[in-house]
């Protein structure tokens, strides 16, 4: 008995120490970042080579001069404002969109269904930079090159959050659909205020993943803006660095800024997330 509350006893000890060991392995960049953000600049480089890299000024009053100053030199609110319109619209229009397509294959039954949902699948496996050329063609042709319809548009449509949508529907019975139906209810009403809250986990989970993803686009608005007004926050740090003179520490603190958000998302959404993608769009949960 005693060998084997041993050995359960040392099984824990030696995972937490691997799973603690990974976890500093993929923080470390992110902490050496934000506390690089809280220094001046020479310190950044004087304490590169030794464990004071992973500490902060110890003047507390050096802490904010790299943030007082990025903002000074340039018009990082605007951009930041920018990236969050792009986002947040974006992520209502992903989620309308694409829960829209996943009622349709699962709840109605038309010609070429099943054919058209297996072609949607096969798009999985084509590259999304592949596309890039002909999307932007599109954009061109439709007159919205240079306005934030040509960030928000193309990224609306996602064919895999259609199959987690798909997939979270078709776990709803059908007597539930049938019930309300019978009750008099549209099929708008139905999708909108009976099925749509049945399946929180992937709304959560499609919603997260594409503000994450409009919040870190780089290529695709810098192909389709040109107007430096306009520009993310993702496209803008490129200019920031760009510009002489270029301080690390102000470098470091731009970064920053733009790494708060997402991990703010994910702590907000991580149970919603993980609950969703581990039941790949299971309508139960």
């Amino acid at each position: 008995m005693n060998r084997i509350i041993s050995r359960k006893t040392f099984h824990i000890v030696w995972t937490t120490v691997l799973i603690t060991l990974l976890a500093l392995f993929f923080l470390f960049p992110l902490v050496w970042m934000i506390v690089s953000s809280m220094k001046p600049e020479q310190q950044i480089y004087n304490n590169i080579s030794n464990f004071k890299a992973f500490l902060p000024s110890a003047n507390i009053s050096e802490w904010g001069k790299a943030y007082s100053s990025i903002f000074h030199r340039f018009n990082v609110f605007r951009y930041i404002l920018n990236s969050v319109f792009y986002a947040v619209s974006l992520t209502i229009g992903s989620l309308l969109v694409n829960s829209l397509a996943g009622y349709g294959f699962a709840k109605y039954k038309f010609t070429g269904r099943k054919l058209i949902f297996g072609l949607l699948i096969a798009m999985l496996v084509i590259p999304g930079a592949t596309l890039l050329i002909q999307q932007f063609q599109v954009a061109k042709t439709i007159g919205i090159l240079n306005t934030p319809l040509a960030v928000i548009l193309p990224g609306m449509s996602s064919p895999f959050y259609i199959y987690m949508f798909r997939n979270a529907f078709a776990e709803i019975p059908d007597s539930v659909t049938e019930a309300a139906e019978l009750d008099g209810a549209s099929n708008l009403r139905i999708f909108w205020n009976i099925l749509l809250p049945m399946t929180m986990p992937t709304v959560a989970t499609v919603g997260t993943l594409s503000f994450i993803g409009s919040w870190n686009d780089y290529v695709w608005p810098l192909m389709v803006l040109t107007n430096s007004d306009q520009f993310p926050l993702q496209v803008a740090i490129t200019n920031i660095n760009n510009t002489q003179p270029v301080y690390m520490n102000q470098v470091m603190s731009i970064l920053t800024i733009s790494t708060v958000p997402l991990i703010l998302v994910y702590i907000f959404f991580q149970k919603y997330l993980v609950q969703g993608m581990g039941s790949a769009g299971n309508g139960d949960k």
